[in-house]
C-alpha cells in the first residue's frame, strides 16, 4: 500500500488533470500526445511519465495554449516551457496544477519555485486560503479514488506544514495582545492529521491570542496539567478521522468528566467528524464549527 503508484488508469488521469477521459483519447489519436500501454483485457494504462506529461500539457492548455501548438513542443522542451510559465504566472489554477505536478514527481524545486512565485505577490494567509485549502480538498478526493498513494500525500502535506511552521514562527515573537482566552490546541489520541490544527494556531496567533500548541495524539488525561496554570482555557481540537462517528458522544462525555465537570473549561471542535454531531444538543461550554472561517467569526 505504501509503494509509489507507477501506473494509472485513464480515470486517474482525468481526476488529476481535470481533462475529461474522452478529450484525452482524442488528444492521443489526433496528436499522439500520450502512448498508453494496454492490459491483456485491452484496458489503457499510463506510466508516471505519461501522467507527468499530461499535467504539463494541462498547465499549458489551461493557460491558453492551443493543443495543436502544444503537440509541436518536444518531450525535452515541454517541462522547460512549463517551468517558465509557472515562474511568470502565479495564478491560483496554475499554482494548484504545479503543486500537483510537484507531488506526482516528488519535485521539491518545483514546489519551491511555485511557492516563491506566490509569496512574491500574496501573504501566506492568502496563499493558504486561495491555494492550499483547494489543493488539500482535491487531495482528499484523489486519495478516496486511489489516484494518489500515501507517499504522494505525505510528500506534499509535509511541505505545506513546513510553510505553516515558518510563517507561524515569524509571528510568535510578538507578545499576545488578547487576554480573554487561552487556547490549547491538540489532536485526540491516534489522530495525526495536523495541517488544519496548525493553520488554526496560526490564525489565533495572528489575532493576538496566547496559544499552547500540543499537536498530535494527546490523551485527555494529559491535558489536566494545563488547568493548574491558566484560567479561561479553551481546548481546541480538529477531528479529521478520530474520534469515529460512533465514538464522538463518548469522547465528549470523557472531556466533561476529565477536564470540565463544572463546565469551566471549554472545548471547541473543527474537522470532518463534526458533521456527525447534533450541534444544538451540545452543552454550552462545547462548540462545533463548520470551518476555520466560522471559528474566526466567533473570536
Amino acid at each position: 500500500m505504501n509503494n509509489v503508484k507507477k501506473f494509472f488508469s485513464i480515470r486517474d488521469l482525468e481526476n488529476l488533470s481535470g481533462i475529461k477521459a474522452h478529450t484525452i483519447r482524442i488528444w492521443e489519436k489526433r496528436y499522439n500526445l500520450l502512448s498508453p500501454e494496454r492490459t491483456a483485457t485491452n484496458i489503457r494504462t499510463y506510466s508516471l511519465a505519461s501522467l507527468q506529461k499530461l499535467l504539463n500539457i494541462t498547465l499549458l492548455y489551461n493557460s491558453g495554449y492551443k493543443i495543436s501548438k502544444i503537440a509541436k513542443i518536444s518531450e525535452d522542451e515541454l517541462p522547460i516551457v512549463v517551468r517558465e510559465l509557472v515562474a511568470n504566472n502565479s495564478t491560483k489554477s496554475h499554482a494548484i496544477n504545479a503543486f500537483k505536478l510537484s507531488m506526482i514527481n516528488f519535485d521539491l524545486p518545483l514546489f519551491q519555485k511555485t511557492y516563491n512565485s506566490l509569496v512574491a505577490e500574496r501573504s501566506f494567509r492568502e496563499i493558504f486560503w486561495e491555494v492550499f485549502i483547494p489543493l488539500l480538498n482535491e487531495l482528499g478526493l484523489l486519495w478516496q479514488t486511489d489516484t494518489i498513494s500515501p507517499s504522494h500525500e505525505h510528500f506534499i502535506t509535509n511541505l505545506i506544514k513546513q510553510k505553516i511552521y515558518t510563517s507561524t514562527e515569524k509571528i510568535q515573537a510578538v507578545e499576545p495582545s488578547r487576554e480573554d482566552k487561552v487556547f490549547v490546541l491538540f489532536l485526540p489520541e491516534n489522530e495525526i492529521h495536523e495541517i488544519g490544527l496548525l493553520f488554526v494556531n496560526y490564525e489565533l496567533l495572528l489575532r493576538g491570542y496566547k496559544t499552547i500548541y500540543l499537536g498530535q495524539t494527546m490523551p485527555l488525561e494529559s491535558l489536566t496539567d494545563l488547568q493548574k496554570y491558566y484560567n479561561n482555557l479553551h481546548f481546541l481540537s480538529y477531528f479529521t478521522v478520530i474520534p469515529t462517528k460512533d465514538g464522538l458522544d463518548q469522547y465528549i462525555d470523557d472531556f466533561n468528566e476529565i477536564l470540565s465537570p463544572d463546565g469551566a473549561s471549554r472545548l471547541w471542535i473543527l474537522g470532518r467528524q463534526t458533521q456527525f454531531l447534533t450541534k444544538d444538543k451540545l452543552p454550552g461550554h462545547i462548540r462545533a464549527f463548520e470551518s476555520v472561517e466560522h471559528l474566526a467569526a466567533a473570536l
